[in-house]
């Protein structure tokens, strides 16, 4: 190699690495900016967080200053909890109280007389409340083959679509790692979730995206929301590594994600399920709810 090509191969690759840098730091900035109190949301991310992140602060609490930081849901709570969200003016984006547990789901067939029955009995209390929102869980594998665990999901949950469908509910099945936290679950994929999706054929069931979960199984977030957000009802956040904050202390960048998520015409909600490692945990949820505000 002759020293003028070297010599410019040097200066291509120094403008690049400076132009790159400058980028990088320039994009960090909407992470790592401090919290800036009161400050309006743009109003195009509907903001939710979830429950049982915040169990020391009570619900009561955690609406009224929710609410203040721009809130307009709270994730997981059950009926008895509905009338605290109604007081406050807030929506449960993410209804929960039917399941067994998220070991014991739909595709084991052992639990689809318990399942249905807690089912039939939930699906028209949320469409009274004026929700839409149910979650649910494929539970584990336990030696169940894809073919398996999807022939019994959909056998037991198309026994409630006719019900969701009349009220208007839509049943919503979260997608959780098997690498780490849930060890052998079974909707461990987004592809695994779209598949069930496209055998039970209705729009009364959707999957709930977890980045944090999807991000430790598979990666690709981006170009997974691009390609499946027509199966994807509801988001959760949490950041990798430790499910804690979203923010320049871990390997995601969230705005990015949330662009990526308004692109494809979502208009349901994105919840923060992060665990604060920060003592003011209301201040920390604002801060991450400031993040996803693009």
């Amino acid at each position: 190699m002759s020293t003028d090509r070297r010599s410019a191969i040097k200066n291509i690759v120094a403008g690049t690495a400076a132009l790159s840098t400058a980028g990088v730091l320039g994009n960090m900035d909407a992470v790592a900016q401090p919290l800036q109190k009161n400050m309006p949301l743009k109003g195009n991310i509907n903001h939710s967080a979830c429950r049982w992140c915040y169990q020391d602060i009570p619900l009561d609490k955690l609406c009224a200053e929710g609410k203040k930081m721009g809130l307009s849901a709270i994730d997981l709570v059950g009926p008895k909890e509905w009338d605290t969200l109604k007081a406050h003016g807030l929506h449960s984006s993410m209804c929960n109280g039917a399941e067994i547990s998220l070991v014991d789901g739909f595709n084991d067939k052992q639990f689809h007389a318990h399942l249905i029955k807690q089912y039939s009995e939930m699906i028209p209390l949320v469409a009274k409340a004026g929700y839409t929102n149910l979650i649910c869980f494929s539970g584990n594998k336990r030696n169940k083959s894809d073919e398996e665990g999807w022939a019994n999901c959909a056998e037991g949950l198309k026994q409630l679509m006719p019900l969701a469908e009349k009220h208007k509910v839509v049943l919503v099945m979260e997608l959780l790692n098997s690498k780490l936290n849930h060890k052998d679950y079974q909707c461990d994929r987004t592809w695994w979730g779209a598949e069930l999706c496209k055998k039970l054929g209705s729009e009364n069931f959707k999957l709930l995206y977890d980045i944090y979960h999807m991000q430790i199984d598979e990666g690709d977030v981006i170009t997974n929301i691009k390609q499946y957000h027509p199966y994807i009802a509801h988001y959760h956040t949490g950041g990798v590594p430790g499910r804690h904050e979203i923010d320049e202390t871990q390997e995601l960048f969230y705005p990015a994600i949330m662009k990526a998520i308004l692109a494809t015409g979502f208009k349901g909600h994105v919840a923060q399920e992060f665990v604060p490692t920060a003592k003011d945990k209301l201040t920390s949820l604002q801060k991450c709810i400031q993040i996803c505000d693009v």
